[in-house]
């Protein structure tokens, strides 16, 4: 008779979850701030941007952009003036309007050194910004720079209530279809309905909760028993196995990322290109997809992902050859082998699996490559901050145009982590007009070539867009997976 009562309960309290229309999504990491603004932290985009934080323009699935904040805009014929005709009637969360001046005052702050925002380069060519009629807001540059919009769409550039500061980073407040409700440390972030969005019935759901599960067992466990509807990033070796599975529905989309085998290319003898193109050779691209992704991954050759604008497939310059990765090693001076050393960041298992596939790749043709597992911490520090390493494995994030994606390897930033041995004078003039250049087609020349130069220089060996895949129940649907990692659930239901 108890355990009839406890079903009855169970059924009974899984009639009122549903009746809420809430969703309710495993996510591995918590953000650890809610504002994008001053902390770089992939996950806050990831789970906010588009559903609570808006920018003035968006990317679609198929990367084209649209207006969100501005309902149109024009740009001048020199390049250097970018008008913005604002939606009427926005308002952000805490009530105040998202005018023209509400635009401009979230700019000024963006751009204020006291903000710390985390990529300041992306507004350096800003001088000024206009409010010719509360509508209105004009972004005048010092040149020109064709990937302004991309950059404006990132979630680096929400729009935000400026007056609420640092208060952002604990209570978001944005002008999107959900707003904050709760946050609970370690446990879960609940978004809930904006009743006064300006597109009428959107969002479907009335809340979303994010619960914070780092344990891929446990994400699936909750998944299975309904305590979640959906793991917002399945790992693939998980959701290989969840194919054909009739209670779950996958999701997989190609992202804007690229995991790249990072070389320090002003350590001996990694100075030496004919050494990486050795590494490059070494590798085999589809076994790593094959044996880390599970098949969830596509191929690259140079720093761009096939999901971005002006990518070029250049997989074909140094293909996996070990023959040939053992000539170049020979013309090298290394014809009895070479050792380096592989350091992985060890609380990214992508990572780190990729990493032990290269090192017994590269073993094949004489290398010999010690893995040094590291955290997070000490990565950023040595690595990132110091450039104390041979090789190691990580994945960059797409910023949708390859302009502000190929800033490391020019000019501007010569003490790049991987980077800071090497330099080449053609792709600094490349860079440079890809950014001054407005025609679509010519930026696809440039940008191809610029990719080539990458590639056949090894600057790093270029390894895979892996795919994010979002497992869920059967019943839910409307979950967009956007190219600069980011989830629209504001057409989800279930």
């Amino acid at each position: 008779m108890q355990r009839a009562i406890c079903l009855v309960c169970l059924l009974f309290g899984l009639a009122g979850f549903a009746q809420r229309n809430e969703l309710t999504l495993a996510i591995s990491t918590e953000p650890p701030s809610l504002d994008p603004t001053t902390n770089a932290a992939g996950v806050i985009k990831l789970l906010l941007h588009h559903n609570l934080y808006e920018s003035l323009v968006q990317v679609s699935e198929d990367g084209a952009f649209y207006g969100q904040l501005a309902a149109s805009w024009e740009i001048s014929a020199d390049g250097l003036v970018y008008t913005f005709h604002l939606r009427e009637g926005v308002k952000f969360h805490d009530g105040t309007p998202c005018d023209a001046e509400g635009v401009r005052r979230s700019f000024l702050r963006t751009m204020d050194p006291a903000t710390r925002h985390p990529r300041p380069e992306y507004y350096r060519n800003i001088v000024a910004i206009e409010v010719p009629q509360p509508l209105v807001v004009q972004f005048k540059l010092k040149a020109p720079d064709a990937s302004f919009l991309a950059i404006l769409a990132l979630g680096d550039s929400v729009v935000v209530p400026a007056h609420l500061g640092p208060e952002l980073a604990r209570r978001p407040v944005g002008t999107g279809p959900f707003k904050f409700a709760e946050a609970r440390p370690g446990y879960s972030l609940r978004l809930v309905r904006n009743p006064d969005y300006y597109i009428p019935g959107v969002p479907k759901l009335e809340a979303l909760n994010f619960r914070f599960i780092p344990d891929p067992s446990a994400q699936l466990a909750a998944l299975r028993t309904g305590e979640v509807q959906g793991v917002a990033e399945m790992p693939a070796e998980i959701a290989s196995t969840l194919q054909g599975d009739p209670l779950v529905r996958l999701v997989s989309r190609p992202q804007d990322l690229v995991q790249i085998l990072a070389i320090n290319t002003a350590r001996p003898p990694l100075n030496d290109v004919r050494v990486r193109q050795a590494l490059a050779q070494a590798i085999d691209r589809v076994q790593i997809i094959e044996l880390v992704s599970y098949g969830f991954g596509s191929p690259i050759g140079s720093h761009l992902a096939p999901s971005a604008l002006y990518y070029a497939d250049m997989t074909w310059v140094l293909p996996f050859n070990r023959a040939r990765a053992r000539e170049l090693l020979a013309e090298a001076g290394f014809n009895g082998g070479l050792a380096l050393t592989l350091t992985l960041p060890s609380n990214y298992p992508i990572h780190v699996r990729t990493g032990e596939v290269i090192a017994a790749q590269l073993r094949e043709v004489g290398i010999k490559a010690e893995i040094r597992l590291v955290d997070w911490g000490t990565w950023l520090e040595r690595v990132f901050g110091q450039a104390d390493y041979d090789l190691t494995v990580i994945a960059h994030v797409g910023r949708l145009d390859p302009a502000p994606m190929l800033t490391a390897y020019g000019p501007d930033r010569p003490e790049y982590y991987f980077r800071r041995g090497w330099s080449n004078p053609e792709l600094d003039e490349l860079l440079r007009q890809g950014i001054l250049t407005p025609d679509p087609e010519r930026r696809r020349e440039i940008y191809a070539r610029a990719q080539y130069i990458l590639a056949v220089e090894a600057v790093n060996v270029f390894i895979q867009s892996p795919h994010q895949i979002v497992a869920t129940r059967a019943n839910v649907n409307g979950i967009k997976i956007l190219p600069h990692y980011v989830l629209d659930l504001t057409a989800a239901q279930g």
